[in-house]
């Protein structure tokens, strides 16, 4: 049976976790509700319909997602309106909707990966369908071939002058800790004329930055080229739709803006690729590159398809390559079967190679992934200690880095009129700068570093730049 709908505008209450990718999944769902008539409401107890976008990556972020979720549960039991449906997508929904629409009745539905695309009709379903006794609705595919195109409708919930451009969806490595293959599927690139035209549209709006994303943005490509060239044969880099050949079409756009890279991997950087940054100053001088590790047995049992040399030789590279480069990476303690020696490896490394930004995370037990079944788990304790060294040698590294910005001018590019950003430092993530006087918001100023607090810097203002 299906009821009539009312022709009062219907609202969605939005809940975000997780990561940038997430985010995006997430302002697909709404620019497709929007369509539906449906708008966005930050009062989720006036809203028809509350979306838990969920992460489901670690147990963490898991756990997060549930608290989120009960808590949405309870709001709507105490004052909210009427009829209000609760409505859990993201990672967490694909990973596990069928056990969630068992052991949480308090969810009206479950929404997949794939199924963002059409988010509206599927709200639309939830609220004129009379479903009572029927439990949630679900609409999750077992296995994830979406991607967004350029003109996907978006609600973009970022800052008017920075943005996230996905290019690529899913992944084809093997990690053993990791099972996000498991819930987006397989590498897919975008085209470059899709990307280029999605940000041709938002340089024109008026954004500043382009944060480029994907699972791997560094085999960004690849998969097309493979296409082309055919399953036996070899993928060359230079000759495929490559990243390189993104950055380049992306450079060419008319405006001053920046172009981030996040969320690379060590194994696909070449030389073309450190050579695209420096040659295009509109791309930043900042490279994501999780390294998970640095010992050779700890990399070999994370499947990460690189050793400590490769590595070492591709920071060589990089730094030579592009100078004032600024790199961001991540590393997990406490794997299965970390010793001391391991630990006390990546320390050393760590302090060798001085990261501008750096974090640590302590290694969480994944239902499904390889490292799961590993003999030698390591006790939460030993775990939190690790961490806790770690990031105590980072935050002196970060200090005396800090410190040695003072005196210098540097483009900062203003969040707020009292918070920016350098180059070197993505939306979320990384370090502020903190301006000495209020400046206009959402444009490049030049600043002068006098101080710093913390991991952060204090600076002068000197003029707008755009």
């Amino acid at each position: 049976m299906t009821h009539s709908t009312t022709t009062e505008t219907r609202k969605i209450g939005l809940i975000s976790l997780g990561c940038a990718k997430n985010l995006i999944d997430a302002e697909i769902m709404l620019g497709d509700a929007k369509l539906h008539g449906y708008e966005l409401t930050t009062e989720t107890d006036d809203a028809d319909v509350v979306l838990v976008n969920t992460c489901g990556f670690i147990d963490p972020a898991k756990e997060e997602s549930i608290s989120a979720i009960l808590e949405a549960h309870r709001r709507r039991l105490h004052g909210a309106k009427a009829g209000q449906k609760l409505v859990v997508g993201g990672c967490l929904s694909q990973r596990y909707s069928t056990d969630l629409a068992a052991q949480l009745p308090e969810v009206d539905a479950f929404l997949g990966l794939d199924e963002i695309k059409s988010a509206g009709s599927f709200f639309d379903r939830l609220l004129d369908e009379d479903r009572e006794g029927e439990g949630a609705l679900v609409e999750v595919s077992r296995r994830s071939a979406y991607i967004p195109d350029y003109d996907t409708p978006r609600v973009r919930l970022t800052a008017s002058h920075t943005a996230y451009v996905k290019i690529a969806e899913g992944c084809n490595h093997p990690c053993s800790f990791c099972v996000i293959p498991r819930m987006r599927g397989r590498h897919r690139s975008r085209t470059i004329k899709s990307v280029v035209k999605e940000v041709e549209g938002l340089i024109a709006s008026g954004v500043k930055e382009i944060n480029l994303i994907s699972q791997d943005t560094t085999y960004y490509g690849m998969d097309l080229w493979e296409e082309k060239a055919g399953p036996r044969q070899p993928v060359d880099e230079a000759r495929g739709p490559g990243l390189p050949a993104l950055l380049d079409a992306l450079a060419s756009i008319p405006g001053e803006f920046w172009i981030r890279l996040l969320y690379t991997h060590p194994a696909h950087w070449s030389d073309d690729m450190i050579a695209a940054i420096a040659r295009n100053p509109k791309v930043a001088r900042y490279v994501d590159m999780p390294l998970q590790h640095i010992h050779d047995v700890m990399l070999d049992s994370m499947r990460r398809e690189t050793d400590r040399g490769h590595i070492e030789r591709l920071i060589d590279r990089m730094r030579e390559g592009i100078p004032n480069l600024t790199i961001r990476t991540t590393f997990i303690v406490g794997f299965p079967g970390e010793t001391e020696e391991h630990f006390k490896s990546l320390v050393e490394f760590m302090r060798s190679r001085r990261f501008e930004r750096l974090g640590v995370f302590n290694y969480s037990r994944e239902d499904e992934s390889r490292a799961a079944k590993l003999p030698g788990q390591i006790h939460g304790g030993t775990k939190k200690r690790r961490q806790r060294e770690a990031m105590l040698i980072q935050q002196e590294i970060a200090a005396e880095l800090a410190t040695s910005q003072i005196g210098k001018e540097l483009t900062v590019l203003a969040d707020t009129t009292t918070l920016g950003r350098t180059e070197g430092d993505a939306p979320d993530v990384d370090c502020r700068v903190h301006f000495t006087r209020p400046v206009e918001a959402g444009v490049f100023h030049r600043v002068k570093v006098t101080g710093t607090r913390g991991y952060d810097l204090e600076a002068v203002p000197l003029l707008a730049k755009a």
